[in-house]
């Protein structure tokens, strides 16, 4: 046995109770559990501390900094052991060069400029084969971005695809998913994948249903007609026969204050009849965005530059300025802008850091910044409400995701501190959810959703991917004022039973690999 530990409150992932025991682990997986008496080459007393399975973000925005940032302790002292990357529709594959430059443009206010990273691969395989040679922190899947895949397929146009296009996204998607990726994301209040009408989403979702991956939808609103928007998405993955899992799943803004329950019966009618879907949510009211993504989706057709040129004409400028305060623009989910909402949290150049942490004051000073950072300014949109967050984060189809963006001089708290946020705040302190149950969601019901046969649960056999902690003290200590502050109780995260944090301190350890889809064999 490599490794004994003993005495640990074991917390296994499938929401059963917790109990006391010892947990060997011999060449990456868990070996044995219950009273070892033998000892091993080491030994680790985890008397009054939880051991749980590594926790999952199904939904990151690490697809750049695990290649540049080799500690990356924003995941890895939290206890998060696998990301899913290639969210919201935008990543870097499969990308021609065309595509890459519109794409490193476009989400540069998610992931940096990238000026610091080699983009020697194109395609999704080549991708997760990068991140194989690099040697990342934590593990890494991967659902091919269906906005990107448009993009390379027919540009940055707002029309329908021909015939030739959509088969050429389909086989695109089709390599994607036969390289590993585990399914299709969608930003559909972003572009140019917003572009994209049900119909063609649903064969996009029909490729990715014969790989048994699923479908991963930042749907059309958050706001106003949200509830249309989950409906939509449950329908068109209905008639596609794919799983759903909807990112970043909650109600937003004055519209839907109380509302959660009206979503949730929605997916508990969808259930009942026999879909397939799960949902994750982070444990905060205000959301993160681009300041360019408020924008209306005719005024971002083209791309970057095109927008820039608009943003430069004043008649222009003033039609932008209507969508936004006035109908309601669909990249701020239809609702008219409240200025007074909107936080910037970071631009591209550091030049313009005097506006961090600044609410927006009116639509010109909003242009003006837009034009001098190059559309690279985020924001936190404080537009969520407690209610909801709580309503959501009970529901047994629930799973935890960070929508972590680490880019930025003040980024929102989440991306360092969503899972501890949960165990600290939600479970013991309001009881919101038990440890058990809170657990299940941010471990063992994301490995069942991603398909993975050894990973979410503390069993013999398992990959050793654990983390444990103290419930009596885990806490996020990432603040709006301080969001890149780390959690205090965990103090050790173990990824194929090799410490990537020991004694609540990161090791050198970069013991992640991609982690890619699990071959599909029926239902």
């Amino acid at each position: 046995m490599d490794l004994v530990i003993r005495g640990a409150r074991v917390v296994d992932g499938t929401g059963g109770p917790s109990y006391t025991a010892d947990v060997g682990v011999h060449e990456g997986r868990i070996a044995e559990i219950g009273r070892i008496r033998s000892g091993g080459l080491h030994t680790l007393d985890a008397h009054g501390l939880a051991l749980a399975p590594g926790f999952v973000d199904m939904h990151a925005h690490s697809d750049l900094a695990l290649l540049r940032d080799p500690d990356h302790s924003a995941k890895v002292a939290q206890g998060v052991t696998l990301e899913v990357l290639g969210q919201d529709g935008l990543s870097y594959a499969p990308v021609d060069d065309r595509t890459l430059a519109g794409v490193r443009a476009a989400i540069t206010g998610w992931n940096g400029a990238g000026d610091d990273v080699r983009f020697d691969w194109r395609d999704v395989g080549g991708y997760l084969d990068r991140l194989d040679r690099a040697g990342i922190a934590v593990n890494a899947a991967y659902l091919v971005p269906q906005g990107t895949v448009r993009a390379y397929a027919l540009g940055w146009e707002d029309r329908p695809a021909t015939p030739a296009e959509l088969d050429r996204m389909r086989g695109l998607v089709a390599e994607g998913l036969a390289q590993g990726a585990v399914g299709l994301s969608s930003g559909l209040t972003y572009t140019p994948g917003m572009y994209a009408s049900g119909a063609e989403l649903t064969e996009l979702c029909r490729v990715v249903a014969g790989y048994g991956g699923y479908y991963c939808p930042h749907h059309r609103s958050y706001g106003r007609g949200a509830l249309a928007a989950y409906a939509e998405m449950i329908a068109l993955t209905r008639e596609a026969g794919c799983a759903l899992h909807l990112a970043h799943a909650t109600m937003n803004f004055a519209e839907n204050e109380g509302r959660a329950g009206e979503l949730l019966a929605l997916l508990d009618e969808a259930l009942a009849a026999g879909a397939d879907i799960t949902l994750d949510s982070y444990p905060y009211t205000p959301g993160c965005t681009t300041l360019v993504a408020l924008l209306p989706g005719w005024a971002n057709e083209g791309g970057p530059d095109a927008v820039l040129a608009r943003l430069r004409d004043d008649a222009e400028a003033e039609r932008i300025r209507y969508a936004l305060e006035v109908t309601g623009s669909d990249g701020c989910h239809g609702v008219p802008v409240d200025w007074t909402t909107i936080e910037i949290s970071g631009t591209a150049d550091p030049a313009h850091g005097a506006y961090v942490g600044t609410r927006v004051r009116d639509w010109e000073g909003a242009r003006r910044l837009l034009l001098a950072d190059r559309l690279g300014p985020t924001v936190l949109q404080h537009v969520g409400h407690e209610e909801n967050v709580r309503t959501v984060m009970r529901h047994r189809a629930h799973t935890g995701g960070s929508d972590g963006i680490l880019q930025g001089a003040k980024p929102h708290p989440r991306a360092y501190g969503t899972f501890p946020q949960y165990l600290g705040h939600y479970v013991r302190e309001l009881g919101v959810l038990s440890l058990e149950e809170c657990v299940a969601h941010l471990a063992g019901r994301p490995a069942a959703r991603l398909r993975l046969p050894d990973r979410g649960a503390v069993r013999p056999g398992y990959r050793a991917d654990l983390v444990l902690f103290d419930p009596d003290t885990v806490a996020a200590g990432s603040t709006f004022e301080h969001p890149r502050a780390l959690p205090a109780g965990i103090p050790h995260v173990l990824i194929d039973g090799r410490f990537v944090m020991r004694d609540g301190r990161r090791t050198d350890v970069r013991a992640g690999r991609s982690v890619r889809r699990t071959p599909y064999r029926g239902r």
